[in-house]
């Protein structure tokens, strides 16, 4: 369980309740939702919260609940029908928005209930001792959007536009005048006139299956013709929006991961963020953006809380363990955000990126401990892992929609092989996982509860020791990275190894600038190693290297004072300091033990 301290690191469980809590162990490619099922919000139990909380998480983010496009007819409930040949795979995808004001009937277990469904999960989810976050997807919809659910004035997007104009400062949507919406692609059944631009800044009316095509770009108040900018008075399109998101705020959700904030004016970001946190001063809001440049502008000026780090650690950590650069190169991570890292969120997985397992990624789960360590640990910032990655989980299907990609489809109606063995039925205590799923398990159990039991490791400083060791013989500044953690008299010093070859004695040289800044007292300290729970004696000083083993993909996290020294020993054991373990190997036979309790 996690530690309480005065200032905590998010850790954030990601999931797609369509995918979590389906048991069927048969789907079949393409299937539709009665062929292949689909898990609902009330399998999300007490029981299945308390799990993921005692895995080490702070916060679950619930991917895929708002309504979106997708082939299960509802209209039974009153919900407009969408047309299969214009959303992608049969569940659709969850970023195509059809009813901001609504929660999906694919999730609810009694669809005309399904939004007190919801207001029970998030209830139970705090009642847990976690927080909630989901998503606000601020920059398209789905192409045929109606809310039926919307309060009594809201009007819909759209309505009222006029489509007789490419871009007009009152209007929501982007028109190709004089134009019919013709994909190049079959469809049969939809009319679209004039044509309406497609989500990723497709302004023509010929999407083709790469594009967005599923989804409407929003106007919001940029001119994409002649690049010019309408915000004064305030555009619709803002007004709506801002509703929107008061709407969930006021529905207890703790935080918005907001999709694709970069194609959306930084302006709106700047006016509507303080509106929502003066009401509800406690949320936050993640940005998802694929841009260093903008990274400051978005912090500093557009008011979010915590940013996506997606094209400077994890691209670096992925080329790292691919052996496409040298782990030296993780050094310029953090010099590039040096100020602001502790507001990043980073990740090794997400429901866009490829499975760590998979083979087109590490191949194997058991060498994600030196990625798993320097991502969680290398600042204060938020950690997040995506449903089945603690348990190895591959990606290895071909759903439908979704090929063989090394992903886990977020279109169609899908099991998760390995999350349905944890979740056995509903008992959430893993008991047809197989034996390396809980390992594994107990690996990242282990790892995410350290984070916030460690004040070093949640809200420390940070000392990069890679450039007094890249001339070190025994240190490879290219399959090893070393750094130390500090936060009053705990320091912690890290080291990983991205290679599959052992180092029994790999010498970290420290220099004085570290153990002067952190006020760290020179000589023999009494060491833990946090992930294996070797104890021994080490030598701290400049003038004599830091010993440590290295597992072949592994990793030591060697915790020791600053102040204290350890007692003198006697003559018979002076000189015989132990060898730390593997900690990979300990871990492992941890987590097993764990996950068999």
């Amino acid at each position: 369980m996690v530690k309480k301290t005065d200032n905590f690191k998010p850790v954030i469980y990601q999931m797609l309740p369509r995918l979590f809590a389906n048991t069927c162990g048969n789907c079949v490619p393409d299937g539709d939702i009665e062929q292949n099922g689909c898990g609902k919000l009330n399998d999300i139990t007490d029981k299945v919260l308390d799990r993921i909380r005692d895995l080490g998480a702070t916060h679950v983010w619930y991917t895929g609940v708002i309504e979106h496009g997708h082939a299960t007819d509802y209209s039974a409930y009153g919900i407009t029908p969408d047309n299969p040949t214009i959303i992608k795979g049969k569940a659709g995808s969850p970023y195509a928005i059809s009813d901001y004001y609504d929660i999906d009937p694919d999730v609810a277990e009694s669809v005309p209930d399904r939004m007190k469904e919801f207001e029970a999960l998030v209830d139970r989810t705090h009642n847990a001792g976690l927080k909630v976050i989901m998503d606000f997807v601020p920059n398209h919809v789905a192409r045929r959007y109606h809310s039926d659910a919307a309060p009594k004035g809201i009007e819909d997007f759209g309505q009222g536009d006029d489509i007789t104009m490419f871009f007009s400062p009152k209007n929501n949507f982007y028109y190709i005048c004089r134009q019919q919406f013709e994909p190049q692609f079959p469809i049969s059944g939809y009319e679209e006139f004039p044509a309406k631009a497609s989500g990723n800044d497709c302004f023509n009316a010929f999407p083709t299956r790469n594009d967005w095509y599923e989804t409407v770009k929003l106007n919001y108040g940029v001119d994409y013709g002649n690049h010019t900018c309408h915000f004064d008075p305030i555009p619709p399109t803002w007004l709506k929006m801002l509703h929107i998101l008061r709407y969930w705020a006021a529905k207890g959700i703790d935080c918005f991961r907001c999709d694709m904030v970069f194609m959306v004016p930084v302006d709106f970001w700047e006016w509507a963020i303080p509106q929502v946190k003066a009401t509800y001063p406690d949320i936050k809001f993640i940005a998802e953006i694929y841009d260093v440049n903008l990274y400051r502008e978005f912090l500093d000026r557009a008011r979010f809380d915590y940013l996506y780090d997606k094209v400077n650690l994890y691209d670096t950590l992925r080329a790292v363990q691919c052996s496409q650069v040298s782990a030296a190169k993780i050094t310029d991570c953090w010099q590039r955000i040096d100020g602001i890292g502790h507001r990043m969120l980073n990740f090794l997985e997400n429901h866009d990126e490829q499975r760590f397992a998979s083979e087109e990624y590490a191949g194997d789960a058991n060498r994600v401990l030196p990625s798993l360590i320097v991502s969680s640990t290398i600042s204060k910032a938020p950690f997040m892992i995506y449903f089945g990655q603690e348990l190895g989980e591959r990606g290895d299907d071909a759903e439908g929609f979704s090929g063989h990609d090394g992903r886990t489809t977020i279109f169609d109606y899908w099991s998760v092989g390995s999350v349905r063995r944890w979740f056995n039925g509903g008992k959430a205590d893993g008991g047809k996982s197989l034996r390396r799923e809980k390992a594994l398990r107990g690996l990242y159990r282990h790892v995410l509860n350290l984070l916030n039991a460690e004040p070093a490791l949640c809200d420390g400083e940070f000392f990069d020791l890679m450039y007094v060791n890249f001339n070190n013989p025994s240190f490879s500044p290219h399959r090893h990275y070393a750094y130390l953690r500090r936060h009053g008299d705990d320091v912690i010093l890290i080291a990983v190894n991205f290679s599959d070859q052992a180092f029994s004695n790999v010498e970290i040289n420290l220099p004085d600038l570290a153990l002067g800044l952190y006020g760290i007292r020179q000589g023999v300290k009494d060491a833990t190693d946090l992930l294996s729970g070797s104890k021994t004696r080490k030598t701290v000083s400049a003038e004599k290297p830091f010993t440590l083993s290295l597992a072949p993909w592994g990793a030591a996290l060697w915790k020791f004072s600053a102040a204290k020294n350890a007692p003198a020993r006697s003559s018979k054991t002076a000189g015989k300091e132990k060898v730390s373990a593997s900690p990979e190997i300990n871990t492992a036979k941890k987590g097993r033990k764990t996950a068999n309790k």
